[in-house]
């Protein structure tokens, strides 16, 4: 019998460290976010010591750091918090094990250590999840050679990850994953990285930069920048709710746009050289039903089609199939998984779970997102695949500063570094990050079971408690707090799916919510996880939240069909 169950690889997670509890300590208890108003006159009435533009993972880790640090802070994001790239990935805070085979040992080792620190400061949200990896006869990746590899992925995380790799027989792989094509199975391997939800890891540092003083405004997009002297001193910005224009100062500019950045970067410079190249990465979700896989155990294998690292995750109700890496040249907001995409990543599936014969109607929902890799990463007519995920800092003509390339398991240190370089620009002594060791929001507990324990005692469903305490950690009793005036929000927003309607109103009030596609595409999987992408949900939500944001039945009808054009745009499936 396995001994590594959820429940005890989440117990052997590390807890966070006497530093961070200190520092957590000095902070304030958590406030609700000042109203949009007060934040845009905020930015139109302060001089900012820096200006992020952007607000996926690295650009809300900025943000997050620079408050951190004492630094004033401004950052607007064009359309919310993970929108682009930092929704639409894997969820998966990893060492990068594919990585060791295009040898880039230095990125293994910074994902590794950031995979340690993270388990620690978010266990709510990054999780230890087993890896099986089989092994077939003839295949490019025999079991030794498999396992060496993963013996230099323990040495690389320096022995610190939940649990050292093992490697596995055949008959003991067939009995770990059900299912799974036996014909010329030689064994396999156990190893371990971290699951996350990637849009909540997002937003958590969005809400830690706020709370420590900096001031975010999402649904504001950046139409030029302030130029005095040659020198970026802020940028024009126009807030998409209300239509106003204002200009927002800042003595640093920083892009933090990923897939956008070459579009920012053409603001004040006149080099049409990209610095940025995208790689279109495709995942599918399928009923769990259709592609049983245990709770607590991913299938990292190479596609039969063509012999790519692949993963199969677990989620839920849902089994997630991924990832495809092509270079595309799409605009980031058109992006969208195509049939090629979506039947590459069956068939890859249905090689290694024949019985499954999975076949597009099974498919629940398709997402693509863009890499955003730096364009040099290429240098040798290498392939997406093979590209490095380094990231680089880069100034502009005027002095903006722009980061590119990196991951998301590296997205704090990406952001350190930023920060030193946006101390440097400023001419102000360097401060020590505090965010190696203090906890993200929600995070300060030792024992993500406890949590969930005490979160069943008050909410009476297994599977809502540990939905929860997932999403909002210790904060989950701000969320059920409002069902006890309001018993009716304890009620489900989508059947089937442990998702409440107390969360659609604690979205708006402290989650910078103001669509329904930042609550059900982004604070909420729900979208992800129905076949009608969440439309049904969207009533419900959109009568609870109406009041909170004054629509009226016309805006309600509005922002319904606004939603439906959104997730079409985004999960629909392109014929070529």
């Amino acid at each position: 019998m396995r001994s590594d169950s959820a429940a005890s690889l989440t117990a052997q997670a590390p807890a966070f460290s006497a530093r961070g509890a200190q520092a957590l300590a000095s902070l304030p208890a958590p406030q609700k976010p000042a109203s949009r108003a007060e934040r845009l006159n905020a930015l139109s009435s302060q001089v900012f010591d820096v200006l992020v533009i952007g607000g996926g993972v690295t650009g809300c880790g900025i943000a997050r750091d620079a408050a951190l640090r004492g630094l004033r802070v401004a950052l607007v994001e064009r359309e919310d918090f993970a929108s682009g790239t930092s929704s639409r990935s894997s969820r998966l805070v990893h060492g990068g094990v594919r990585y060791l085979e295009h040898g880039h040992l230095g990125l293994v080792f910074e994902s590794s250590i950031e995979r340690y620190r993270l388990l620690r400061l978010a266990p709510h949200l990054v999780r230890p999840l087993a890896f099986v990896w089989p092994t077939y006869k003839g295949a490019r990746l025999p079991r030794w050679k498999l396992a060496v590899g993963l013996k230099l992925y323990d040495a690389l995380a320096l022995f610190r990850n939940v649990r050292g790799s093992r490697a596995l027989s055949a008959q003991r792989v067939r009995e770990e994953i059900p299912g799974l094509r036996t014909e010329e199975l030689t064994g396999g391997a156990r190893y371990y990285d971290a699951a996350t939800d990637d849009a909540r890891l997002t937003l958590a540092n969005a809400l830690s930069a706020s709370e420590a003083g900096a001031t975010l405004l999402n649904h504001a997009s950046v139409s030029g920048l302030v130029i005095e002297e040659g020198r970026a001193k802020g940028a024009t910005v126009v807030d998409a709710l209300t239509g106003r224009e204002l200009n927002v100062r800042a003595r640093v500019v920083v892009s933090a746009t990923g897939p956008w950045s070459d579009e920012i970067r053409k603001l004040d410079s006149k080099d049409n050289a990209p610095a940025v190249r995208g790689s279109k990465g495709v995942h599918i979700a399928v009923p769990r039903a259709r592609l049983p896989t245990p709770d607590d155990t991913a299938l990292t294998v190479l596609s039969g089609v063509d012999g790519r690292v692949m993963f199969i995750l677990p989620a839920e109700h849902h089994t997630i199939i991924g990832t495809t890496e092509t270079v595309t040249h799409a605009h980031p907001s058109e992006v969208r998984a195509s049939v090629s995409d979506v039947d590459y990543l069956l068939a890859s599936a249905n090689g290694f779970f024949p019985d499954a014969r999975l076949v597009r109607e099974d498919v629940v929902s398709a997402w693509a997102g863009i890499r955003p890799l730096v364009a040099s990463a290429y240098s040798g007519g290498g392939d997406a695949n093979s590209a490095s995920r380094e990231h680089a800092i880069h100034a502009s003509p005027s002095g903006v500063l722009a980061i590119s390339g990196g991951k998301l398991t590296t997205y704090r240190v990406m952001a350190s570094d930023m920060v030193n370089a946006i101390e440097k620009a400023l001419a102000v002594p360097h401060q020590k990050a505090l965010t190696g060791s203090l906890p993200l929001p929600g995070g300060e507990f030792s024992s993500f079971d406890d949590e969930v324990a005490a979160a069943k005692a008050e909410v009476g469903r297994q599977d809502v408690a540990r939905h929860l305490v997932r999403a909002y950690g210790r904060r989950w009793r701000l969320v059920w707090e409002l069902t006890r005036e309001r018993p009716e929000l304890a009620e489900p927003l989508a059947p089937g799916l442990p998702y409440v309607r107390a969360e659609a109103l604690h979205g708006v009030t402290h989650e910078f919510v103001h669509t329904l596609d930042d609550l059900l595409v982004r604070r909420l999987k729900v979208a992800f996880e129905t076949r009608d992408l969440g439309r049904a949900a969207a009533r419900v939500a959109a009568a609870d939240i109406a009041p909170l944001l004054g629509w009226s039945p016309e805006d309600i009808e509005r922002q319904l069909a606004d939603y439906s054009r959104h997730v079409e745009r985004l999960f629909g499936i392109d014929p070529a």
